[in-house]
């Protein structure tokens, strides 16, 4: 921990905000003051920042976090400038400059998209720029009623290269049972899911402002410690010892390697805009050689998706198998399915000689 050169750090919206909604200030420059002093012994910081809908809820009078879509993006957008205004104010004050990036799932799923965010949190970093992240919860749908900050954490760990994840929650790490029970234990190490077997994880915290609760900073840390990167996970009054490499909460250790960042978010971060499905040839192919999904081995297509988005490749027993990238609309595959290439390319033209979805697009399930 203490050898890490760059950090993410998530905290979330219980640890910002009061329940009735609105920032708490002395909340935010605890954290910040904790920020600066890992800037000042030269590490570079990325923060993942919930409390937008949170810190929008005092100014439009809401008690408490709206169900509805329409009223929740307008408390992020309320709030979100709020949010941010606040941080750039408080680091300021200690000579760090701040910048604002907020992300949908498009933006690292998609090539281009992705290519353009890696070069922009390059820049901010290179530049002495601590980013400030969050889901742009004011025009994102999915993300809003599906997503959470801490998926978001961890796939912004993998895309920045991060040496370390922190997650401030509003507990100070990971229990066996309901901390607030006696009897429970403090699971200072996660090595594998093996240590996680007699766990009970709870959900949303009582505060009522959030989104996430402990399952998602598990299946963040998997996510995390998945690609090589370990987590440490604790309160956020206790952020300050815990960048500076204190044995607190719980530290999961890395189990994996680094691996496309494109292909993480494709996993963990997209759901299946539609389904193609496949016979069993082609099912071995894509499993056991991990091959690109041709025309021949696909029998149909179920949903509505376009080129370019996800989908999920569906066995005969009708269990997914992958999610891919794929490259032909719905309405096109009826009359590509079960075809050769090179049948497609002399009826149909060398466009349509191209994999249905290419290995490099694709993620076993």
């Amino acid at each position: 921990m203490t050898a890490a050169r760059r950090v993410v750090v998530k905290v979330g919206s219980s640890s910002l905000t009061t329940a009735a909604g609105g920032i708490a200030p002395e909340r935010l420059q605890s954290l910040v003051t904790a920020l600066a002093a890992v800037r000042a012994r030269g590490v570079e910081v990325v923060l993942v920042s919930s409390g937008a809908i949170a810190a929008g809820l005092a100014p439009l009078g809401l008690k408490r976090r709206p169900k509805g879509l329409a009223a929740q993006q307008a408390a992020a957008s309320v709030g979100q400038g709020l949010l941010v205004a606040q941080y750039t104010a408080a680091l300021a004050a200690y000579g760090v400059t701040t910048g604002q990036v907020l992300l949908t799932v498009d933006d690292v799923v998609r090539r281009s998209h992705y290519r353009n965010a890696h070069q922009t949190f390059a820049k901010l970093l290179e530049l002495g720029v601590l980013p400030i992240v969050n889901e742009n919860d004011t025009v994102a749908t999915q993300e809003i009623r599906f997503g959470d900050n801490d998926r978001l954490a961890a796939l912004v760990a993998h895309l920045v290269h991060a040496d370390l994840l922190v997650l401030l929650s509003d507990v100070d790490g990971l229990y066996d049972g309901n901390p607030a029970l006696p009897g429970t234990s403090l699971l200072t190490d996660v090595r594998s899911d093996a240590d996680l077997a007699e766990v009970a994880i709870g959900s949303v915290g009582s505060a009522g402002v959030g989104t996430g609760g402990m399952v998602t900073k598990v299946e963040a840390a998997r996510i995390a410690t998945g690609a090589g990167i370990p987590v440490v996970l604790t309160s956020a009054p206790n952020a300050a010892a815990a960048l500076a490499g204190d044995p607190i909460g719980t530290l999961f250790h890395a189990t994996g390697r680094r691996r496309p960042t494109r292909l993480l978010w494709l996993r963990h971060a997209t759901e299946g805009k539609g389904a193609l499905l496949l016979d069993a040839g082609a099912v071995r192919a894509v499993l056991g050689r991990r091959a690109s999904l041709l025309a021949a081995g696909v029998t149909g297509a179920e949903g509505t998706f376009h080129a370019g988005d996800p989908v999920d490749l569906v066995g005969p027993d009708g269990v997914a198998v992958a999610r891919g990238l794929v490259n032909f609309d719905a309405e096109e595959i009826p009359r590509l399915a079960g075809r050769s290439s090179t049948e497609l390319a002399a009826e149909l033209g060398a466009e349509y000689e191209r994999e249905v979805v290419h290995r490099d697009d694709l993620v076993l399930l």
